[in-house]
């Protein structure tokens, strides 16, 4: 293939396990035609303005039109590309690439067929050992396709109907006390403080740090969740527990939690949190600090909360609370919930019964 020098303004150059990748511009999609070709400038070109000179029959222009749609209006319902968050975007350029590269020269007819279902599933089984990233992948692919199908593009998406090959049950993944003792000892203050409060509350890891002082009153902390994006709240009532936690914290400015330098956590938790763990032989533990979550779940629902309880203190949709308790609350909690209905119940027969034999002796 014929070669020549090009001197393209915003290219990015990226090397990556010693490959190189060119880039449309700094965080934007991949250029897939050789470097230096002709195909490599008329591609370049087409993102730079993707409205033009793109063969939309083909399903490789849809991924860079895709990215380039700034409005909801006419991605079906689904936030366009440039309002997913970075993580998002970081996660899905890849294998959006990917599916551009295995499936850029099919017609976009074929994508109406029901045959093209096996070829996806061809697509995904390259990442059979791990099935999350596979899911992942779908959900990238399948997200391009509803805006197809959005634009009239193609009539249906052709990712409807696919299970989801990622299970993950951590309903057994409870902290035990033994456990929080040891990362306690080794964890610094102020990973320590984060550890505690979502022990305590259930919140979420970056709802712990980004948690503000004017979120608490004297009877709750009402925390707008961020998964939710604002629109559930957490409603956590201060017991007594959480109150002296929260009493120990000094007020350092508008955040509750801040690190080693009295600042508000932004970057550095996660790096800070592994070392707390691997210093506490909790490494290889397989808990995450996600399951702090599920154990704060199971002692509200052990204390004797109910589902609706505990939806509103967790910030759950009041739908979904019994499919939670059955995914969080270990086996363990739910036996001792039927126990103490059981033993509840015993009693109130108990008296009732005396309160009966009083009156027949009276």
């Amino acid at each position: 293939m014929a070669t020549f020098k090009i001197n393209l303004k915003g290219v990015a150059k990226v090397a990556a396990k010693g490959k190189t990748y060119y880039y449309a511009w700094r965080g934007g999609p991949r250029i897939m035609a050789d470097i230096g070709t002709p195909e490599f400038i008329e591609e370049f070109n087409a993102l730079r303005n993707p409205q033009s000179n793109l063969d939309r029959s083909k399903f490789g222009a849809w991924p860079w039109l895709y990215r380039a749609h700034k409005e909801k209006d006419g991605c079906g319902g689904k936030k366009p590309y440039c309002a997913l968050a970075k993580s998002t975007k970081k996660n899905w350029d890849p294998l959006i690439d990917d599916a551009q590269e295995r499936f850029g020269k099919l017609s976009v007819r074929l994508l109406d067929r029901p045959t093209f279902k096996k070829d996806i599933r061809e697509w995904r089984k390259q990442w059979t050992d791990t099935p999350r990233m596979a899911d992942l992948a779908l959900q990238a692919l399948s997200r391009v396709c509803s805006f197809m199908v959005a634009q009239g593009a193609i009539a249906v998406n052709p990712c409807a109907g696919f299970g989801s090959l990622y299970e993950s049950d951590r309903s057994e993944l409870i902290w035990p006390d033994d456990y929080l003792t040891k990362l306690y000892a080794a964890a610094s203050r102020g990973v320590a403080d984060v550890v505690r409060l979502g022990e305590l509350t259930g919140l979420r890891q970056g709802d712990c740090l980004r948690l503000k002082w004017t979120q608490i009153d004297q009877l709750h902390i009402k925390k707008p969740t961020r998964k939710s994006r604002g629109k559930q709240t957490a409603n956590i009532p201060i017991y007594r527990q959480l109150r002296e936690f929260l009493a120990t914290i000094p007020r350092r400015g508008e955040y509750v939690l801040t690190n080693s330098h009295g600042r508000p956590w932004k970057t550095g938790f996660g790096s800070s949190w592994q070392d707390a763990m691997d210093r506490a032989g909790l490494g290889e533990s397989g808990l995450h600090f996600h399951d702090l979550r599920g154990t704060a779940c199971t002692r509200f629902y052990a204390a004797g909360l109910t589902l609706r309880d505990i939806a509103d203190i967790m910030g759950w949709s009041e739908e979904s609370v019994q499919s939670m308790i059955d995914k969080y609350v270990s086996r363990d909690a739910l036996d001792l919930d039927r126990i103490r209905r059981i033993e509840q119940r015993e009693s109130e027969n108990c008296k009732t019964d005396d309160k009966t034999n009083i009156n027949k002796i009276a």
